[in-house]
């Protein structure tokens, strides 16, 4: 036994002094780890900076990090995702502006060095890269021009490079940029519009193939750049027709440039603008879409051939991916069967419409509507008459619930059908019919409500 735990110790001693004779970085041959003494060097560094970095003792951490961050720089991506943690927190808590300058420095070369040596990641490749690096000196250093010319440039190209894969952050960031750019004069209006299209289209995308917390996350996002837009100044549908306008001519068999334009007036409520009309004949002779379908609905609808716009209506539902836009074409729908009082179809289209979006408070209001359009027609008396009412009332109260944009309209809607509920004497000579009870309404309707008085 002794004779063998010697030879181990022989063994072990002749491989050491091997690799004290071999020893090579890491950074100087090309491998993850080095050889030899140096790549035992290099994994006992990793070790401690990341037992240190776990506990956020970066001081200590960062003794070790430094050595393998330039001794094994392709050892992990971890030594580049835990550096720039570390350096960001260090920046965030500087006060000398020397120190921050160091600090700011280290940041701008650990994302370099993570790009040279894990650009290639399928994953995380380098415009992912990129993109985190643009928003750091924006954040860093948003009050230089130079760099803030710069980082615009890296986002541009990280979204061109990485479409629908790109981060929302990037997106945000890029868009907020193009703003700030443009009230400081650096960015003209068409640029902007242009920005917005483009991180809007790749927004859509997303949130039609996401799901749970990232799709809310990328419908949050699209929202504050939504808002961000319609206060921006450059937003306004004759804004977006003098910059476009000119441009059809030259542009009428661009199908992609056309369908840009084309959601874009759609996106502003620009559906009156004959820019949108146009854009929407054109493409729809390329290639029939949900977006110039609804175009054309639109343009029907104005010029009331009714059967013509209810059949690009439904062209537009049936080509239209994005859940919460075939939504609102539904609705669309469902507005013109109440036009025309096909009020069962009123119900079964907006129904469907909410099972795409629930919080699609317009649907709400057009089942209430047509439940009190048709209350005179239901039952045998007066009384059964105005208990349609309270369904009516029951779909305002859901739409205003739901759905703030439409909450004026429909506490409206709630005022004046509420003051057709039966009196309290009405309801006391109803048979099996109590004040707070419930009440069941038949045929198409179907609904079962709560029993109110007038007040």
């Amino acid at each position: 036994m002794l004779i063998k735990f010697s030879r181990l110790l022989l063994i072990l001693g002749l491989i050491l002094s091997a690799g004290t004779m071999f020893a090579q970085k890491g950074v100087e041959d090309g491998s993850k780890y080095g050889h030899g003494e140096d790549s035992i060097r290099c994994l006992k560094n990793l070790s401690l900076y990341n037992e240190y970095y776990k506990q956020k003792n970066y001081s200590d951490a960062l003794t070790y990090w430094q050595q393998a961050f330039d001794e094994c720089p392709k050892s992990t991506s971890n030594i580049y995702k835990h550096g720039e943690n570390m350096y960001k927190a260090l920046l965030d808590k500087a006060k000398d502006p020397a120190k921050k300058e160091e600090y700011y420095k280290k940041l701008m070369q650990i994302y370099d060095q993570r790009i040279k040596y894990f650009g290639n990641s399928r994953k995380y490749p380098t415009p992912y890269i990129i993109g985190k690096k643009a928003i750091a000196m924006l954040k860093y250093k948003g009050n230089d021009p130079a760099v803030v010319k710069e980082a615009f440039t890296m986002l541009d190209d990280a979204i061109k490079q990485r479409g629908v894969k790109t981060q929302d952050a990037v997106l945000l960031t890029f868009f907020t940029a193009s703003i700030n750019r443009f009230k400081e004069g650096d960015l003209d209006a068409e640029a902007v519009v242009g920005n917005y299209n483009t991180v809007t289209q790749i927004l859509d995308k997303k949130i039609a193939s996401l799901s749970g917390d990232k799709k809310e996350k990328a419908q949050a996002i699209k929202e504050i750049i939504d808002k961000m837009f319609a206060t921006s100044g450059v937003a306004s549908c004759e804004n977006i027709e003098k910059i476009f306008g000119p441009q059809l001519s030259q542009r009428e068999t661009d199908k992609d440039w056309l369908e840009r334009i084309n959601h874009l007036l759609a996106r502003n409520d620009c559906e009156e603008s004959q820019l949108f009309f146009k854009t929407s004949e054109l493409l729809y002779k390329i290639e029939p879409s949900a977006s110039s379908a609804y175009g054309l609905f639109k343009m029907n609808l104005k010029t009331q051939h009714m059967d013509k716009a209810m059949e690009y209506c439904k062209e537009a539902i049936n080509l239209e991916q994005n859940p919460q836009e075939k939504s609102r074409f539904l609705t669309k729908l469902a507005l013109l069967y109440l036009s025309e009082k096909k009020y069962p179809e009123v119900k079964a289209t907006a129904l469907k419409a909410l099972a795409l979006d629930p919080k699609n408070g317009a649907a709400y209001i057009l089942i209430g509507k047509a439940y009190a359009a048709t209350a005179k027609n239901y039952g045998k008396d007066a009384f059964e008459h105005s208990t349609v009412y309270w369904a009516a009332v029951d779909k305002f109260i859901k739409a205003k619930k739901v759905d703030p944009e439409v909450a004026d309209e429909a506490q409206q809607l709630i005022n004046i059908y509420s003051a057709h509920f039966p009196n309290k004497e009405d309801i006391f000579f109803q048979k099996d019919v109590n004040i707070s009870g419930t009440y069941h309404i038949g045929g198409w309707i179907n609904e079962t409500t709560k029993v109110r008085e007038k007040k």
